[in-house]
């Protein structure tokens, strides 16, 4: 989806480098309301302070009924699509290892945090042999792709940075664990930061790698980039053994949002007593048990619904980009409240160069914001549905139940 729509190599490559560093801005802002305000809630307890627990409660709606969930659904997908590949169960094996997948990491991680986090490690740790594989294979392995004149096409900045940044999605989630994470106040920056410029690394590596062994229109017809790649290196063993490992990045990134998917739920039922249940902390488990497992029964729903629709389901998830960049936005702008209101404390991480970084993360969010709005159309009004019906459920939830 990038290389369809970028209009040239350099702006394919340009952008996941520029994509990186808007991450990394993000992190900061990100690590400062994180070690300033340490909260299993993460951007929902950010929402709360700045701007009250209404805003909050549809942030914590749109979260649990499709942003993350759906995100759970489509990634457990993705494994279930690549693991049918290499052992066919029938017409219907794809939804079958999905919806295993979903129960399997939400009963994992209902057992305890300390057992998903030691599983998330080895999985990341396959994922990242993975992309040095694969930027190995196109780099040095593959015979290089023989470029052709290309017509002039007209692209979209704002529409490929949306696609970007979607991939490097997931580092705003480490705001979820703060609570967990020791001594947060000094780590947290480093963490985020160090983390993603890793990431950058990689993903400018193995796109590199994409364009000399495939070229920008071989990338952007590929339905399976990473296979392509592997199997013009090493013929069909290497196609097979990326799946694999494309499998396993799935599984990753699947179980890295169970872990933090709950903590928004468990923060929605800590701030609204009708919603109780979902606030439960098990003490013995230490795990959000309930909303754990709310979470999982709507993604196993989700990947139901795909099983008779998948492009319905895609577009759905899809649709919900602008709702998630209004909330990411609202994000910066509560850097700017919680400083004036709440300054950070003696020993938390400050922003630097405020306020020049949370304007750029701000300015980056509005822009995004008006690209996904502008791709999408009138199936953005998904999002507001969502929104809405979120505000039915907060006018009865918001109301303390009468005591008897």
């Amino acid at each position: 989806m990038v290389a369809g729509a970028a209009t040239s190599e350099a702006m394919f490559l340009g952008t996941w480098a520029l994509g990186g560093l808007l991450s990394i801005i993000g992190a900061l802002c990100y690590a400062e309301l994180a070690s300033s305000h340490p909260n299993a809630g993460g951007d929902f307890h950010f929402l709360e302070l700045a701007f009250g627990r209404n805003l909050a409660f549809l942030y914590g709606w749109a979260r649990l009924t499709v942003i993350q969930t759906g995100s759970l659904a489509l990634l457990a997908y993705v494994f279930g699509d690549y693991l049918a590949a290499l052992w066919p169960a029938g017409p219907n094996a794809s939804s079958v290892y999905a919806a295993a997948l979903v129960i399997g990491l939400s009963g994992l991680n209902w057992l305890g945090i300390r057992q998903g986090a030691g599983t998330q490690f080895w999985l990341t740790c396959a994922e990242v042999l993975g992309l040095v594989a694969v930027i190995i294979a196109g780099l040095f392995f593959a015979p290089e792709a023989v470029r052709l004149p290309r017509a002039e096409r007209e692209g979209s900045l704002g529409l490929v940075l949306v696609f970007v940044l979607l991939t490097y999605g997931g580092w705003s989630e480490v705001a979820y664990i703060s609570a967990e994470l020791r001594d947060a106040r000094r780590r947290m920056a480093p963490v985020m930061v160090t983390g993603l410029g890793l990431v950058t690394l990689l993903y400018v590596l193995v796109n590199w790698a994409y364009l000399r062994a495939l070229g920008l229109d071989g990338v952007a017809g590929s339905e399976a980039v990473a296979a392509d790649v592997m199997a013009r290196a090493f013929g069909p063993a290497g196609a097979a053994l990326i799946s694999l490992i494309i499998a396993i990045a799935a599984l990753t990134s699947a179980n890295a949002t169970v872990i933090t998917g709950a903590r928004t739920s468990y923060a929605l039922g800590r701030a609204f007593p009708r919603l109780c249940w979902l606030g439960r902390w098990s003490a013995t488990r230490d795990t959000p048990g309930n909303a754990v497992l709310l979470q999982g029964a709507i993604a196993v729903i989700l990947v139901a619904g795909a099983t008779f629709g998948r492009d319905g389901f895609s577009a759905v998830v899809e649709y919900t980009a602008p709702v998630f960049w209004f909330f990411l936005l609202m994000v910066g702008a509560a850097v700017f409240v919680l400083r004036r209101r709440a300054p950070p404390p003696p020993g938390c991480f400050r922003v630097p160069l405020y306020p020049l970084i949370p304007s750029l993360f701000c300015a980056t969010s509005a822009y995004l914001l008006y690209s996904s709005i502008a791709y999408t159309g009138a199936s953005a009004l998904v999002g507001v549905v969502v929104l809405a019906l979120g505000g039915l459920l907060l006018l009865l939830v918001r109301t303390p139940p009468t005591r008897q």
